[in-house]
């Protein structure tokens, strides 16, 4: 119960503050996360002078904005699904949990969702962006996979690695994907709802981690609780295992060739079934 002394406060500041209440005591398992982090505005002005004007406004813009968090905030299930889906073609970017990191995904072929993404990360135009589709079926719509033995792909995926591949002509990516590449990452990653949102969409999914460019990956939403507003969506799939390394890359453009382009979490299970299949790992060319 808020205290008696409440009654005097303005009425925007009483609603403020028993909103942040309210948020900073739900029960995490009505959310589906952990912790929403709302307490730290609490703790933070612990003890601090109240000036009523200011507050009052403050305290009116926060709520706002835990409003507008909440409204975006869903767990990852299938019941949500479809809802991601149509974001997805309605050209919005949504966070999703995959089996490494949370991301941020959209529609592959959608220029303008493209640029979004990079706008929220503040990340280079000129840094590639990987694909995700649903199964492991669908790669050779995006890229060119005939030169890999049979199986392969099937033994990598569905999984923590981002196999890179070349477009070839018959991909139906938007060349405005990373131009001047022409080689694509492509992700099939081991998560139900990213999968299966994937297959709705009918299309490939851009996908990146969920943190602004330069910052540490993010295994839970609370991690990058500050990019939420950015999002039609956050989908929550909880604390995620695998700790921030990411996703596995490995360079398969060149027949019977493998290159290891970032270790990842699952370097050694990787390599291991690139070599049953007599790949051979290419020189470093920097050595």
């Amino acid at each position: 119960m808020l205290p008696t002394t409440m009654n005097t406060f303005p009425a925007k500041m009483v609603e403020g503050l028993s909103l942040i209440r309210t948020f900073a005591t739900f029960p995490s398992s009505q959310l589906g996360a952990p912790n929403y982090g709302f307490v730290s505005f609490l703790h933070h002005n612990r003890g601090s002078r109240l000036n009523f004007p200011k507050t009052a406004w403050s305290l009116e813009k926060c709520s706002m904005r835990v409003e507008n968090s909440l409204q975006a905030l869903r767990p990852a299930s299938e019941a949500f699904a479809q809802e991601a889906t149509e974001a997805l073609k309605a050209g919005k970017v949504i966070a999703v949990p995959t089996d490494t990191l949370y991301g941020l995904a959209c529609d592959a072929c959608s220029s303008e969702a493209v640029n979004r993404i990079y706008e929220i990360k503040g990340r280079k135009l000129t840094s590639p962006l990987a694909i995700c589709v649903g199964d492991v079926s669908d790669i050779t719509r995006f890229a060119v996979a005939d030169h890999l033995p049979h199986g392969l792909l099937d033994s990598l995926l569905p999984g923590p690695v981002t196999v890179v591949l070349k477009r070839g002509e018959s991909s139906i990516l938007e060349k405005s994907l990373n131009p001047g590449l022409e080689s694509i990452g492509v992700r099939v990653p081991d998560a139900d709802f990213i999968r299966l949102i994937s297959r709705r969409s009918g299309t490939a999914l851009a996908l990146t981690s969920a943190n602004l460019s330069g910052r540490p990956s993010s295994v839970c939403v609370n991690d990058f609780e500050n990019l939420w507003q950015h999002c039609a969506y956050v989908y929550d799939g909880g604390v995620l295992p695998a700790g921030r390394a990411g996703s596995t890359i490995i360079d398969l453009t060149k027949r019977g060739m493998f290159k290891i382009i970032r270790a990842g979490s699952a370097k050694e299970q990787t390599v291991a079934t690139l070599e049953r299949y007599s790949l051979l790992e290419e020189a470093d060319s920097a050595a």
